[in-house]
């Protein structure tokens, strides 16, 4: 079905149709950075339910300040990314690492965080056996409460998101998806980076040969396949969890697609 007027509300597109569509009015209200050459598909939280997989990849876009400057630096619509690690419930359950613990929440809170209900869902190419599948819910567990790394230092004792997710594939599946790159060679590759920005969140100094992975490197992975990149709707009624809840889920490795 065609969409028939597109509304933003609090940075959200709501929708009331269940279908997904292509929509030519979905880029208006959309900042610059998140409209990409295409056209957008578009499609209601609760119709993309049931196509996810544990496994499965979800990239969002947060607003705060620093992660709008990680999706500048590397030169990206995306800076915040999640895994699918149930799917037996009302809704998915998407494991991520976020401030200030690692944890669980919602399919539908998750990506009610996303501006303007971008959204993104890739998976890797082969698809997860039952026992790969456990291995993920699983190694998500054991990453659970580990604080955030605010300085994405691939080696600290802590977690951020774009290693969270990369380290629970490579452990459940052996594949690691995502380029690890220094941030020397992250921000010398795109010049529109806030450089003045990073000297101050590094307190006057950039580690520039830290290495480190991110939600980009991720998404432009060749072992991932899309099952959905667009705008995605909260529906009337859908179920969120309260902000900085952490939700506890059933081990339920759901059948490959």
């Amino acid at each position: 079905m065609r969409v028939q007027a597109c509304l933003v509300r609090h940075g959200v597109l709501l929708l009331t149709a269940g279908h997904i569509s292509t929509i030519a009015c979905a880029n208006e209200g959309l900042p610059q950075d998140l409209v990409p050459a295409q056209a957008l598909q578009s499609a209601s939280a609760t119709s993309l339910a049931p196509g996810l997989g544990v496994g499965d990849i979800v990239f969002i876009r947060v607003r705060a300040r620093p992660f709008r400057e990680v999706a500048r630096a590397t030169n990206s619509w995306t800076n915040h990314v999640g895994i699918v690690v149930d799917t037996g419930g009302r809704e998915p359950a998407i494991a991520e690492s976020r401030f200030p613990l690692a944890g669980v929440t919602t399919w539908s809170r998750f990506v009610e965080r996303s501006e303007a209900g971008r959204v993104s869902v890739l998976r890797l190419k082969t698809a997860l056996t039952s026992e790969q599948q456990r291995r993920v819910i699983e190694a998500a567990q054991r990453r659970y409460g580990r604080l955030y790394d605010t300085g994405f230092d691939l080696h600290s004792r802590r977690e951020f998101c774009s290693r969270f997710v990369r380290e629970i594939l490579a452990e459940a599946t052996g594949t690691e998806v995502g380029d690890v790159e220094t941030f020397s060679q992250l921000l010398g590759r795109n010049p529109g980076a806030d450089l003045a920005f990073w000297r101050s969140w590094y307190l006057g100094r950039i580690p520039w040969e830290r290495r480190t992975v991110t939600p980009a490197a991720m998404l432009r992975s060749p072992q991932l396949q899309t099952v959905f990149d667009g705008l995605v709707a909260l529906d009337e009624g859908a179920v969120r969890n309260k902000p900085g809840r952490v939700v506890s889920v059933p081990i339920t490795p759901s059948e490959p697609s």
